[in-house]
């Protein structure tokens, strides 16, 4: 056997011991969502700034141990970590799995009399959300609220660690907004042969400015002035050429790892390694955005997700063609088109125990292929404020796990 099968082979009796003793750190636990009476509209987007990484060696969660279905599926915790711009898709699917709602919850799942989920038209069913996808895969559908055939936890971190994360067997699925070959220096051979990548859907990431900046009027930044600003070539709004604002500016960037700054030096400074000079560095989106709205004269990057009336995109002139934070513009930040978009991951690890040794097990399958439709892309992407995947990449996916359904 190769070195690299040998590691594999060592990854998968890792994850077979962590599956089996339930191990996830105690921020992961607390990571839980949706399993309130309430139907589990779930933890948002802005609930997730408090939380760091999911520690999942060294401790245990007591009563979690592996089971199976009358078809042989694994019913033990599915874990998911990484980059806090997935995490509002991954986390609020995860509180729509563990609320297993019935279908004639009508908001979070299913219709009634007083409203319809999207995509409602494409799935019809009298099951409940988690047992309906989960049933696809094998899985025994449990028929009661609250109690998905397997459970589900997100824990926030950033998109390198949970890349390192699914790759050293400590979670099933690595949230990532960057690629994993520029976030862990891989060339796409060792990508093809470590890890599956899942794409659930695409971040126009924007650039924003504080309060301040807009009442000035600048409202519109071309590709080169943001260059000349991330890389320290300015320091005063005023040495822009078109802009009469004397205010000193102050850099706003993600932290080195997050997959937000991997994305934002490959698309807009041309390499993942990209020299930067910046006032501060933040961990989270959501630090990112408290902090545009507390200085004067700041300037981000940041995920789509994260914007808001406080903190609203600008937009941006690439060699003259000019995308606009609207949707109904004939160029916008919403669109596949637009230069800083990203792909946004769940990347799995094929494993000899997985399916034709393949590169998802049937609870990683199940879980991913809920975002895969358009009541997913719907609820999970485009309320998110993130970018549905076209309809001819939605297929393509779906494909790829057609093969594990039962």
């Amino acid at each position: 056997m190769t070195d690299e099968g040998n590691r594999l082979s060592d990854l998968v009796s890792r994850r077979n011991f962590i599956a089996t003793t339930g191990a996830v750190g105690a921020a992961g636990l607390a990571g839980c969502s949706g399993q309130s009476g309430d139907g589990g509209g779930g933890t948002e987007a802005s609930s997730g700034g408090e939380s760091e990484s999911t520690e999942s060696s060294g401790e245990s969660m007591e009563g979690s141990t592996e089971s199976s279905s009358s078809s042989g599926s694994s019913s033990s915790l599915l874990t998911a970590e990484g980059s806090s711009t997935v995490y509002p898709i991954s986390n609020k699917g995860s509180s729509y799995w563990n609320s297993n709602a019935p279908p004639s919850d009508g908001e979070y799942w299913g219709s009634n009399s007083e409203s319809t989920v999207p995509g409602w038209s494409e799935i019809e069913t009298d099951m409940l959300i988690a047992d309906y996808f989960a049933s696809q895969f094998g899985f025994e559908p449990t028929e009661q609220r609250s109690s998905p055939p397997f459970p589900t936890t997100v824990g926030l971190s950033h998109s390198g660690t949970g890349c390192e994360a699914v790759v050293d067997g400590l979670v099933d699925i690595g949230n990532s907004s960057g690629p994993i070959t520029a976030e862990l220096d891989w060339s796409e051979e060792k990508r093809d042969s470590t890890v599956v990548d899942n794409v659930v859907g695409r971040d126009g990431q924007p650039v924003v400015v504080s309060a301040d900046v807009s009442d000035a009027g600048i409202s519109q930044l071309t590709g080169e002035q943001i260059r000349q600003i991330f890389q320290g070539e300015v320091s005063n709004w005023s040495e822009l050429e078109g802009v009469d604002y004397d205010q000193e500016i102050f850099v706003i960037a993600r932290a080195e790892g997050s997959g937000t700054d991997t994305s934002f030096r490959l698309n807009m400074l041309g390499d993942a390694d990209a020299p930067m000079d910046v006032d501060t560095r933040q961990g989270q989106n959501q630090q990112v955005a408290q902090l545009v709205q507390q200085n004067e004269g700041a300037i981000a990057y940041m995920a789509l997700a994260f914007t808001s009336e406080s903190v609203q995109p600008i937009a941006i002139d690439f060699e003259g063609t000019v995308y606009e934070p609207d949707r109904d513009a004939e160029n916008t930040i919403f669109d596949s088109s637009y230069p800083l978009n990203r792909d946004l991951h769940m990347y799995t690890l094929i494993e000899e125990d997985n399916p034709g040794g393949g590169g998802r097990d049937l609870r990683e399958a199940a879980f991913i292929n809920m975002f895969l439709t358009q009541f997913g892309q719907a609820t999970f992407v485009e309320q998110n404020n993130y970018i549905p995947l076209p309809t001819s990449d939605l297929e393509e996916f779906k494909s790829q796990l057609e093969e594990l359904k039962q």
